[in-house]
């Protein structure tokens, strides 16, 4: 590996040209391919094997024609004070609106609200409901400014009108989320470097790979059903690991001309060392991110790939683009420890492994050396005290409720919140999550009488406001049931509720023969968060006992795996606890621009074990490789951890720093799960590079020693040997070296 690599370094650095042209070719053609493609089309949420799902296939085959995924709108108006929505002018001013939205071509129908029951029982609030034919990502913008202008119109006559459901749902907006990471990014760079032109090609060299992720994607959008989340998933990511791994492989390549190497050869060598490193770190991330399709959601399995395509263009960036740009920059690009002019460069000069300024004064250890010395003289304290804070801001996570967002939990500023508490205040919280229990009684002697004794048996149940009378299809074999509960949707009790009808239904057809189903939006975020609940151990399982193989062969070792692995199992649950203090029980809510708390979003869980292993991982084999060829190059097992917190913790650190900056840019969005997941993943950065990788697993390498680095014999034999730490490089160089002193001879 090392070899390979090595060489394609060096390749890269010579035909720079050649390597540069073929990129930015790449990023054009995706440029133009996305330019070119039509809009995102269907980008329904599908979850097969679900009975929420099954009841919509059923709609679909017994009431064509009414578009049970698409999109819909609740126009609510309420009257000015003193007045109901029963009077004259109010009543002209609402029909003249129904018949206005009625008139757009994607409308499947508009419900009258004097005629579909849409009025409360005070006679304040009112809605219309419109069904399109389409779902929310296909519908025109003339759709969309038609619903708005009507909404508009009916303001204009003295109503207060608010506008719900789906049919209004936009892009999510980041705001300059991705500028504000790639700001800190360039300051962390610049300080860690101190050089401007070697901070900036790690960032050049990261957009340029998530410019051609993104138009990939978005090219692709409309063939492959990609929503817009894909995206920004897309950006967060490959922002993040981009910078990252460029970082470390310009970080090598000065530390290799610090110690008199040519520039092709350190070129060489940093790819061939840190590349290595690179490689299966990002191997970790696709696996991590490719693994996600075990769970059977296909927008979460489409999330997962294109994020992961994008983290391997990054890997491949990294490994030659990044060593192009270096032979570009020559001289620019400074050995480690020396800066450039215009940072205060010349003030210091590398002596050994030390640093001297110009008057001969030796300067202490770095930061690094310093810590991992301490770590190394009491391993137990710094343990202890890791894995009692990490305990401590994972309890929250006992208290963890899972949900998909909604209305409510939008912010009080937008129309769709605006409407959800209209509805709330004239027909109870549970309206706003009404349920949708599909009869089918195809195979019955009597569907009439199946319907009216499903009807009644619910009615039967508790915590049911209304329950609407059975509406057949044409050929009367099946019918639906709409169902208001008396709580809120993504509350417990409503949860309780649609397992009750449930069980119900099984009893009915029990009895009958009749299939009971129930589906709606409710019905499918209870669905969806069991069905993740479910997957996640699968999906943890899978995902770490393959990322565990795959460490077993890059370190030689049984116990650096293990402990990697249970290190970002503490890592990921308080980085869950952390989530569940903020958007659950609301701490800091204000801070991060949270207006509505309660349930975490349903994939939440199993994405962070996700991305955040992949993450973890990274961090976990740029520091302890180079703990490991300390170790494979004569050094004791204590001496080698701070011989890799030397020449890494540095860079580990502006390496985690810049991740967090550009997660937490993605706070600022409008998009409550885009928001959750840029929270989630800078705070679980945080424990785990922080905490995990430079506190706990120093601590944990010292106490073990050399059996850190057991391996039993018969596994050595077996495994391939994969050099990540450039062992093959040094022995070419000792040939080399060989090779001169018998011509000196």
């Amino acid at each position: 590996m090392a070899t390979f690599l090595y060489r394609l370094g060096r390749f890269a650095f010579r035909r720079r040209h050649f390597t540069a042209l073929f990129w930015v070719a790449l990023l054009a053609l995706a440029g133009v391919g996305a330019a070119g493609a039509p809009a995102a089309g269907n980008t329904s949420f599908s979850i097969p094997g679900t009975e929420a799902q099954k009841a919509f296939d059923v709609l679909e085959e017994r009431f064509p024609g009414t578009s049970a995924d698409g999109a819909t709108a609740r126009v609510v108006f309420k009257a000015p004070a003193g007045e109901k929505m029963t009077d004259a002018g109010n009543k002209v001013t609402v029909e003249k609106t129904v018949k206005e939205l009625s008139g757009d071509s994607q409308v499947a129908f508009v419900a009258d609200p004097y005629q579909g029951g849409g009025l409360s029982q005070d006679g304040a609030v009112a809605y219309a409901s419109v069904s399109y034919k389409v779902s929310g990502m296909e519908l025109e913008d003339s759709s969309r400014d038609s619903l708005e202008a009507a909404a508009e119109d009916a303001r204009d006559a003295g109503l207060t009108v608010e506008i719900g459901g789906d049919a209004l749902q936009a892009v999510p907006a980041t705001g300059t989320a991705e500028i504000i990471g790639i700001g800190v990014a360039a300051v962390v760079l610049v300080i860690t470097f101190g050089s401007l032109l070697a901070a900036g090609l790690p960032l050049l060299t990261a957009i340029i790979g998530v410019g051609i992720g993104v138009a990939t994607i978005t090219a692709l959008a409309s063939t492959l059903e990609l929503g817009s989340t894909t995206s920004i998933l897309a950006t967060m990511i490959g922002l993040a690991v981009g910078i990252d791994y460029a970082l470390f492989i310009v970080s090598r390549y000065r530390t290799e001309l610090a110690e008199g190497r040519e520039r092709e050869d350190a070129a060489g060598r940093a790819v061939g060392t840190a590349g290595s490193a690179v490689v299966f770190a990002g191997l970790t991330v696709v696996i991590a991110l490719v693994g996600l399709s075990v769970v059977n959601i296909p927008m979460l399995t489409k999330m997962g790939i294109a994020a992961a395509g994008t983290v391997a263009i990054a890997v491949l960036i990294a490994l030659t683009m990044v060593p192009a740009l270096l032979g570009y920059a020559g001289g620019k690009v400074r050995p480690a420890g020396e800066k450039s002019k215009l940072l205060g460069g010349g003030r210091a000069k590398k002596t050994g492994t030390e640093t001297a300024t110009e008057t001969g004064t030796a300067q202490r250890p770095n930061m690094g050396t310093r810590w991992a010395s301490f770590v190394v003289r009491r391993p137990v304290a710094v343990l202890l005290l890791g894995v009692v804070g990490l305990g401590a801001a994972a309890v929250p996570a006992g208290s963890l409720e899972l949900g998909l967002p909604d209305d409510g939990s939008q912010p009080t500023s937008t129309t769709q919140r605006r409407a959800y508490d209209l509805l709330s205040e004239g027909f109870g919280p549970g309206f706003n999550g009404p349920l949708v229990v599909v009869v089918d009684a195809k195979n019955s002697d009597d569907p009439q009488a199946v319907f009216q004794q499903t009807g009644d048996e619910i009615k039967g149940l508790d915590g049911i406001v209304t329950v609407a009378p059975a509406q057949p299809n044409e050929a009367g074999d099946t019918a639906t049931i709409t169902v208001i509960p008396d709580s809120k949707p993504s509350s417990v009790a409503t949860e309780d509720l649609v397992h009750d009808i449930r069980d119900t239904g099984a009893d009915i057809k029990a009895d009958v023969g009749a299939d009971i189903l129930v589906t709606g939006a409710t019905a499918v975020n209870i669905d969806v968060s069991q069905k993740l609940n479910d997957a996640l151990l699968p999906y943890l399982t899978l995902v770490v006992g393959l990322a565990f193989l795959l460490l077993i062969v890059v370190f030689r070792s049984i116990l650096v795996p293990l402990k990697a692995a249970l290190g970002f199992l503490l890592s990921v649950m308080a980085a869950l606890g952390a989530v569940v203090a903020v958007f659950q029980w609301g701490w800091l809510a204000g801070l991060m621009g949270v207006e509505e708390t309660g349930p975490v979003m349903s994939m939440m869980p199993i994405f962070m074990v996700g991305v955040v292993f992949g993450l973890a991982m990274d961090y976990e084999v740029f520091l302890v490789t180079r703990m490991r060829e300390a170790f494979v190059h004569g050094e004791n097992p204590s001496q080698a951890v701070v011989t890799g917190f030397r020449y890494s913790a540095r860079v580990v650190t502006a390496a985690a720093v810049i991740m967090m900056a550009v997660f937490s840019g993605f706070i600022g969005s409008s998009e409550a799960m885009v928001k959750m997941i840029g929270f989630g993943l800078a705070v679980a950065v945080l424990f785990d590079a922080f905490v995990v990788r430079m506190a706990i697993v120093p601590a944990v390498l010292a106490l073990l020693g050399k059996k850190a680095w057991w391996l039993p014999k018969w596994l050595d034999r077996v495994l391939p040997n994969v050099d990540v730490e450039g062992e093959g490089l040094r022995t070419q160089d000792d040939r080399k070296g060989e090779d001169r002193e018998l011509v000196h001879a």
